[in-house]
């Protein structure tokens, strides 16, 4: 399992429920890298998506029991998205938010896939900063990029404690 999340220079990742800044260029990455897989995704973020995405097994985690919406796989624990995810391959499932979510599952990922993006606009939700965590280690920093004035870099972390 990976989590894969744009995050500020402050490790923000959001404003009332929505992405601060979107840079095209993570859009794209974001759909190439969990193209194909599962991604676990929180009832409000799928929310604010409008609806499943393509070509992706979606687990919605919630606490709300009654929650539907079609073409989605709705868990209500961690252990419930496990036995979801049990017979996938672990390098294809892909944590994608919102905070809460992150929170939940980061200790179970191998990898964090991070667009980190020079700015710091406000942000009322956060990733963990992966730099300050004992377990986490930069093994591939990206190039710096710049898009609409924005620069920015793919980064990946492994989880030292699992790989």
């Amino acid at each position: 399992m990976n989590a894969i999340v744009a995050v500020n220079s402050d490790w923000g990742i959001g404003y009332n429920n929505t992405q601060s800044i979107v840079i095209d260029e993570d859009r794209k990455f974001f759909k190439t890298t969990t193209d194909g897989g599962t991604v676990i995704v929180g009832r409000t973020t799928f929310e604010d998506f409008g609806s499943p995405l393509p070509n992706r097994r979606n687990i919605v985690m919630t606490r709300d029991e009654d929650f539907t919406a079609e073409g989605i796989f709705v868990a209500h624990t961690i252990d419930e998205v496990l036995a979801l995810v049990a017979n996938d391959d672990p390098d294809k499932v892909f944590v994608i938010g919102g905070g809460s979510i992150y929170n939940m599952f980061l200790h179970l990922c191998s990898y964090a896939y991070i667009t980190k993006i020079d700015a710091a606009p406000l942000s009322n939700v956060f990733f963990p900063n992966l730099d300050e965590l004992p377990d986490w280690t930069v093994d591939i920093k990206g190039e710096t990029l710049e898009s609409v004035g924005v620069k920015y870099s793919f980064d990946r972390y492994v989880n030292t404690s699992i790989r």
